[in-house]
């Protein structure tokens, strides 16, 4: 429906000055989506800000001990794909966890190139102080949402990276708090 702007000319006369068109309306949606973002984006970046200096780890970080606490022994390739990163982001987030002693690999059985893994003592005693969600509060909020939305914001969102015409694909893989 197209909408028209009225101007007085005289008493009782009015003049069609210029459509109102629906693109203003799509504007203003799509000026409230971009800000729909931003205190997306935001909230993510102060709450990750938040996690590094009460425990001082990424919220990455925390995330993966949060994933190896409640499944001790769990392997590497397991927790990379519980945290949706690449098995090589996942292990070079290990080796700085192993460096502040919070979490140790073990080799196990006769074949030492399966790694498990298992949180140290001081592991566990940050764990416990962290922040929560200890997953995120991006995460949390997903797996708080019933499948059908979820299911719909995927699709959703899937459809605005389509139409992008420059996407950096291997974020797909990056952990949020090292965007």
């Amino acid at each position: 429906m197209e909408m028209h702007t009225q101007a007085k000319l005289g008493e009782g006369q009015k003049r069609l000055i210029a459509p109102v068109s629906a693109a203003a309306g799509n504007q203003q949606k799509r000026l409230e989506v971009l800000k729909q973002f931003r205190v997306l984006l935001r909230s993510i970046k102060r709450h990750y800000q938040w996690v590094e200096e009460r425990c001082g780890l990424s919220g990455a970080q925390l995330w993966a001990l949060a994933e190896i606490a409640d499944a001790p022994g769990i392997k590497v390739s397991d927790l990379a794909q519980a945290l949706g990163v690449h098995l090589s982001t996942a292990s070079n987030m290990l080796r700085r966890l192993e460096e502040l002693d919070l979490v140790r690999r073990l080799r196990t059985g006769d074949d030492h190139r399966v790694v498990q893994l298992e949180l140290t003592a001081k592991g566990e005693n940050v764990l416990l102080r962290a922040p929560r969600p200890l997953a995120g509060i991006l995460q949390q909020a997903l797996s708080d949402l019933p499948q059908s939305r979820l299911d719909a914001l995927h699709a959703d969102l899937g459809e605005v990276i389509s139409v992008m015409e420059f996407k950096d694909v291997k974020g797909r893989s990056a952990p949020l708090s090292d965007i």
